[in-house]
């Protein structure tokens, strides 16, 4: 029987409820710290769309204090992952190179970093520059250079590229950085075995949850935002399988 447990709370607060090296996947995609730095561009992404995460309020924290909050989760993440455990974090691209510091120091190996290309992205000033397309993930695995990695013998590169995420993922609540299904069906599937605890800290939509419990892969869920927090339950609920106990923390 595989078990979903689900935390509304701060992430730090909550791992430090899971105990040590039970974890082997976390995948996540932690507020990127850039709220004050397109506020300041003058961006007119707030006009294009009222989501837009740099006026959500999660995103606008000083770099100083972002990397203390980046070496906290670091640090729980290296704890409760497992030794030879996997760590995928999204992350903007100009903001990689400070992850990696941070996460070297707090025991994890850094094997490289990749792309999540956006086939159909919001076409915003075409005329002006190029179209942002492309979003960075930085793979790590903790306390040792090599993990699960289920290619098959088929060569996999650094990059993916799928459509955004479709309207019918979006069904029970939009959120500003939601992230496709196929995207993490892609990195649960290779970096993952069936039972395995995938760890998800920066829940968000819901769609780590979806994706693991559809593949049949234990899930821990942790989601500071009241109604983002509803919204991925009842997601996560909606996936239909046999065998599956839910706790709530």
């Amino acid at each position: 029987m595989n078990k979903i447990k689900l935390y509304n709370d701060d992430c730090i607060n909550s791992m430090q409820q899971i105990d040590g090296n039970t974890v082997d996947l976390i995948i996540t995609d932690p507020p990127y710290n850039l709220g004050l730095f397109m506020q300041n561009r003058q961006t007119n992404l707030k006009k294009m769309r009222n989501n837009f995460f740099g006026a959500a309020g999660w995103d606008d924290l000083e770099y100083d204090e972002w990397l203390l909050h980046m070496d906290d989760f670091l640090r729980e993440s290296s704890r409760v992952l497992r030794k030879k455990g996997t760590l995928i974090v999204f992350m903007s691209l100009i903001k990689v190179e400070s992850l990696i510091r941070i996460a070297e120091k707090n025991n994890f190996y850094y094997k490289t970093t990749g792309i999540w290309h956006k086939l159909n992205p919001m076409p915003r000033n075409m005329n002006l520059h190029f179209v942002n397309s492309t979003e960075g993930w930085v793979y790590f695995i903790n306390k040792a250079k090599t993990g699960t990695f289920n290619n098959d013998g088929k060569v996999l590169h650094d990059f993916f590229e799928s459509s955004l995420t479709p309207v019918n993922e979006k069904r029970f609540g939009k959120h500003p950085t939601q992230k496709p299904e196929k995207l993490m069906e892609y990195f649960i599937k290779t970096l993952s075995k069936k039972n395995d605890v995938i760890l998800d800290p920066f829940m968000g939509s819901g769609t780590t949850g979806v994706v693991s419990k559809r593949l049949s892969r234990n899930y821990i869920g942790i989601e500071i935002n009241q109604e983002y927090f509803s919204s991925a339950k009842k997601r996560i609920d909606n996936v239909e399988v046999q065998d599956v106990r839910y706790e709530c923390g």
